[in-house]
């Protein structure tokens, strides 16, 4: 569905975007993380066409976006930043978004009153809280019927009830319609439980690119502890992103294939030996870890 080729992407002497490549499968929820700067806005930028890279390639949908106003017309993006008319109530945007979207869906913006209870069909959205605002968005986005829907930090700012509502509501869009979703935010503990794929940015490149499954098969966490306090000798090959100790138990977050990495730890005879599962934030920190990013012990 997305396809972007060593794109590269200058603002005077700042390199926004250095060569990314990302690959984003129709139907998939893709969520792209990484820290503040990283350039995950101006990639958005780019494959909404509000932007043109200086090298590279960008394709939805096997079109060019920029300047394409129908390769547009097929996609749906909340910025963090909303923007609404002074004037404007839903109503008057339910009928701006009609005639920019020939597949704005009038039933479904109907149906979806129920869904939005606390938002007022005649009254001025710019005199809604932040919170509200983002529900009107989604609303009115969703109902455009987009092939690609693009999200940034969209549930940032709502109360948890309704937070479980939008991602509900997303997700079976996506069962039902097969949208494609990219979806950019920093709380990782929400997008785990959404997302299929996941994409790490850092310094404007894209460093790691896989499914949330093979991402958690990939970095272990392990526990380990021996007679002595000391840690042996590990066997050649592991590769340790990060280790701690409190007592006898070695703490290890070591990159690899699980299996072999157990069959590599049981070789020295361990008294404890267990594999536990890391959270895609943990993940997140880990790898960016090895990318000169600041690591907490808090998260062992």
């Amino acid at each position: 569905m997305i396809e972007v080729i060593n794109v590269t992407k200058r603002f005077d002497r700042l390199i926004a975007l250095d060569q990314v490549n990302m690959h984003v499968k129709k139907g998939a929820i893709y969520g792209l993380v990484g820290p503040n700067g990283a350039g995950k806005s101006t990639i958005i930028r780019h494959i909404t066409g509000a932007y043109r890279q200086d090298a590279g390639e960008i394709r939805v949908d096997g079109q060019i976006v920029y300047e394409n106003a129908a390769a547009k017309a097929e996609i749906a993006y909340i910025p963090d930043d909303i923007f609404y008319f002074n004037q404007a109530n839903m109503k008057d945007m339910a009928r701006f978004y009609k005639n920019l979207y020939a597949s704005f869906d009038t039933e479904l913006f109907e149906r979806l009153r129920e869904c939005f209870p606390s938002i007022g069909q005649s009254k001025t959205i710019r005199r809604l809280s932040k919170g509200m605002q983002k529900q009107a968005a989604f609303w009115l986005a969703i109902c455009c019927r987009p092939k690609l829907l693009i999200l940034d930090e969209p549930v940032d700012g709502l109360d948890p009830v309704m937070r479980r509502q939008i991602w509900s509501l997303l997700m079976a869009d996506v069962a039902e319609h097969g949208t494609t979703v990219l979806v950019s935010s920093h709380n990782l503990r929400e997008l785990e439980d959404v997302c299929d794929h996941v994409g790490i940015m850092h310094h404007g490149k894209i460093i790691m690119e896989k499914s949330l499954d093979d991402l958690q098969g990939s970095v272990s966490k392990i526990q380990v502890a021996f007679d002595c306090e000391e840690l042996p000798v590990l066997p050649d090959g592991i590769n340790i992103l990060h280790q701690s100790q409190a007592g006898r138990v070695h703490t290890l977050i070591i990159r690899g294939e699980q299996r072999l990495i157990r069959s590599q730890i049981a070789s020295l005879k361990p008294i404890l030996l267990d594999i536990l599962p890391l959270t895609l934030e943990e993940i997140f920190i880990y790898e960016l870890g090895g990318a000169e990013y600041e690591v907490k012990d808090i998260l062992i």
